[in-house]
C-alpha cells in the first residue's frame, strides 16, 4: 500500500512541477498546436497553445513507478524489484507515447493538423503491440503465471475461450490500437481525456490492489485471482493516475498546454495493457465507456456519411457535436467527466458483484 501512495505522490508532484517548464520550453521553440478549420469556432483561439504535454505524463509515471520501488528497497529492505508485468505495461505506454511524439513533432514542423500518415501510425502501433503481446505470454513466475493469458477475460479468465497464440497476438494488436485511438479521439477538449483517464486508471488501482489481496498464489480461496504481479500493476496505475492529475492542473480549461498524441496514445496503451495484464479485457469496455462511445461516434459518423452522404452528428468525435449545438466547452467537459465517473463506478460494481457471486456472498 505504501508503494502505491508513493507512486501516486511522485507522479503527481513530477507532473505538476515539470509541466510549466515544458510550457515555457515549447513556447520558446514554437511547438504550438494546429487547429482543425472545420472545428468549433471557439477553438481557433487555441491555435499555438503548446502541445506534446504528454511528455510530462510519461516522465512522471515512469519516475513514480521506479521511485516507489527504490523507496521500498531502501526502507523495507525488499529485494523484489520491478516485475515483468509492471515493466511490460510501462513499455507499452512509453512505446505508444513515442509514436505519438513523432506524430506531434511532424504536425509542429509542417505547421498542419496532420502528422504521421495512417500507415506509419498503424505500423508504429503494430510494432509496439506485437512486441508487448509476445513478451506478455512469456516470463512465467514460480506459479506458472505469465503477465498475460491466452484466455479471453471478463473479471477473470473465461476458461472455455482459449485463443491460439497467433490469434492472441492479433487480438492484442486490435485491442491496443482501439484503446489508444479511442483516448486520442477523446482528447479534443481541455482536460477531457486527462480527467477521464485519471478516473479509469484510478479504478484500475482499486481492481489490481483487490486482486493482490485475493491472489491465489498467496491466499488460495474461493474466487481468488490468478494474476501475475497485481500489486505492481497497482503501482503502475497509481503513478499514472497521479501523473494525469498533476497534468490536469495545467490542462484544465483554459488549457495552457495540450497532451497531444504523445499523451493520448500512451494513456490508451496504459488502459489496454492494464486490461490485458489484470485479465479484465471485457470489463474494461465498461470502465472506459466514455472512450468507447467517443470511438463509436467516429466510426458511426464515417459509416453513415459514406452510405447516405449525410452526417449523423454535427461533428465527430461527438463531444464536438454538443459544442456545435450550443453547449459551453466547460459544460461538455464536466458532463462527460460525470459520464466517465459513472462508467468507472459501474465497472467497479460489476467487478465486486462477480466476486460476491463467486463466493456466494
Amino acid at each position: 500500500m505504501i508503494s502505491i501512495l508513493i507512486a501516486a505522490s511522485v507522479g503527481l508532484l513530477v507532473s505538476i512541477l515539470l509541466t510549466p517548464y515544458l510550457i515555457r520550453l515549447f513556447v520558446k521553440q514554437g511547438f504550438g498546436q494546429e487547429i482543425r478549420e472545420e472545428g468549433p469556432e471557439g477553438h481557433q483561439s487555441k491555435r499555438g497553445t503548446p502541445t506534446m504535454g504528454g511528455v510530462a505524463i510519461i516522465v512522471a509515471m515512469v519516475l513514480g513507478y521506479f521511485v516507489a520501488h527504490f523507496v521500498r528497497w531502501v526502507i523495507a529492505d525488499d529485494s523484489r524489484g520491478p516485475t515483468a508485468s509492471g515493466l511490460l505495461v510501462l513499455f507499452l505506454a512509453v512505446g505508444l507515447g513515442m509514436v505519438g511524439f513523432l506524430d506531434d513533432f511532424i504536425k509542429i514542423r509542417r505547421q498542419r493538423n496532420l502528422g504521421l500518415n495512417k500507415t506509419s501510425k498503424l505500423v508504429g502501433q503494430l510494432v509496439v503491440a506485437v512486441l508487448f503481446a509476445v513478451l506478455a505470454i512469456n516470463f512465467a513466475d514460480e506459479n506458472g503465471l505469465t503477465p498475460a493469458s491466452l484466455h479471453l477475460s471478463y473479471v477473470r479468465d473465461i476458461a472455455m475461450i482459449t485463443l491460439p497464440t497467433v490469434v492472441f497476438i492479433i487480438f492484442c494488436y486490435l485491442l491496443i490500437s482501439a484503446w489508444s485511438n479511442a483516448v486520442n479521439f477523446t482528447d479534443g477538449l481541455d482536460g477531457l481525456a486527462g480527467g477521464a483517464s485519471a478516473m479509469v486508471l484510478g479504478t484500475y488501482v482499486v481492481i489490481s490492489f483487490w486482486q493482490a489481496r485475493l491472489a491465489c498464489a498467496s491466499s488460495p480461496q474461493a474466487a481468488c485471482y490468478d494474476v501475475r504481479d497485481p500489486l505492481d500493476l497497482a503501482v503502475v496505475a497509481a503513478a499514472a493516475t497521479g501523473a494525469c492529475i498533476g497534468f490536469l492542473w495545467w490542462n484544465a480549461a483554459p488549457a495552457k498546454i495540450f497532451m497531444g498524441d504523445t499523451g493520448s496514445l500512451a494513456l490508451g496503451g496504459l488502459v489496454a495493457g492494464l486490461s490485458i495484464t489484470t485479465h479484465t479485457e471485457l470489463l474494461a469496455i465498461v470502465i472506459g465507456g466514455l472512450f468507447v462511445v467517443e470511438m463509436i461516434s467516429v466510426v458511426a459518423q464515417i459509416a453513415v456519411f459514406r452510405t447516405t452522404r449525410r452526417r449523423l452528428f454535427r461533428m465527430a468525435p461527438f463531444h464536438h457535436h454538443f459544442e456545435l449545438a450550443g453547449w459551453a466547452e466547460t459544460t461538455v467537459i464536466i458532463r462527460f467527466w460525470l459520464l466517465a465517473g459513472i462508467c468507472c463506478m459501474f465497472g467497479l460494481g460489476l467487478f465486486y458483484s462477480e466476486q460476491l457471486a463467486a463466493t456466494g456472498g
